[in-house]
């Protein structure tokens, strides 16, 4: 090793799908020493030819490194993956995609079987990893000791949030953040419903909604200030008794144009309901508690 050579932290992956296979390959090419393991063998064979060494077992590969990242399909592979495995003095970092419960049992399932926790939340497809310009990150939480000790390797396929202590947080903001935007999705797929049938080129609404979204945005800070303070009623530009005036205009558009409203049905029936209950002069930020069980 030179002078100016840093040696590469070791990493064992266990997961090869098209998320395990972008973050491998990532730190290959950073240099990483890297042990990978996946239950279909097929899907090493790349991975070797490009410096992989490939374990036999999920056993033989949590061996290797002390740093053991799993990227599975769901939580129920991670025990299989890991049953038997001796996980004693192993820094375990878990990207499955899961529940905040069962995360935070996961750190205790790790906790007695001798093993540092770090949970993960994966904001990224595939392509976007490795590629820093894309936005990608991966929320973590769990030991903050842990979270720092291994930050910078854990840096390399994407950029890095710790969220707390908490080892659930990390998938709740998973789960948070991929719940607005399949809100914002099915919005999307009403406006576009709503032109479906008229001599309006798609490609000429996407710009004008996407630009209209961006637009929106901001809005969540103004909510967040709300649920601090209490106070739904403050600098309020659009009163929730407006809105709800506004929305047979929508749904009455909806029918015209031959188009279910089942997107935004609920959301108005909820906004509604709030109007009933609460000031006129307040925004949406209310409709956040009707929402709580």
């Amino acid at each position: 090793m030179t002078q100016n050579t840093v040696e590469k932290s070791a990493v064992t992956l266990l997961g090869l799908g098209a998320m395990g296979a972008a973050l491998a390959r990532t730190w290959l090419a950073a240099g990483h020493p890297l042990t990978v393991w996946n239950r279909n063998p097929h899907r090493s064979a790349a991975l070797a030819a490009e410096g992989a060494r490939v374990a036999d077992s999920a056993a033989e590969a949590v061996a290797a490194s002390t740093l053991v990242v799993v990227c599975l399909l769901d939580d129920a592979s991670v025990d299989e993956a890991l049953a038997g495995v001796d996980l004693t003095d192993r820094d375990l970092v878990n990207l499955t995609t899961s529940t905040p419960a069962q995360a935070r049992a996961r750190a205790e399932w790790a906790r007695e079987r001798g093993a540092r926790y770090l949970d993960g939340g994966i904001m990224a497809v595939p392509p976007m990893i490795g590629v820093p310009e894309a936005g990608g990150y991966v929320f973590y939480s769990g030991s903050r000791e842990l979270f720092e000790r291994h930050q910078e390797t854990l840096g390399v396929p994407a950029g890095t949030t710790y969220v707390g202590e908490d080892a659930g947080f990390a998938a709740l903001h998973d789960v948070a953040l991929l719940s607005a935007m399949y809100g914002m999705f099915a919005g999307s797929a009403h406006a576009f419903a709503l032109i479906r049938k008229e001599d309006i080129d798609p490609a000429s609404l996407a710009p004008l909604l996407a630009d209209w979204l961006v637009a929106m945005a901001p809005a969540v800070h103004r909510t967040a200030d709300r649920l601090r303070s209490g106070d739904y009623t403050k600098d309020v530009a659009s009163p929730l008794a407006m809105q709800v005036a506004g929305t047979p205009t929508l749904l009455s558009t909806a029918e015209q144009q031959g188009v279910s409203p089942e997107l935004l049905s609920p959301y108005f029936d909820l906004m509604r309901r709030r109007l009933g209950e609460g000031s006129e002069e307040e925004d949406l930020t209310g409709v956040i508690d009707l929402l709580l069980r």
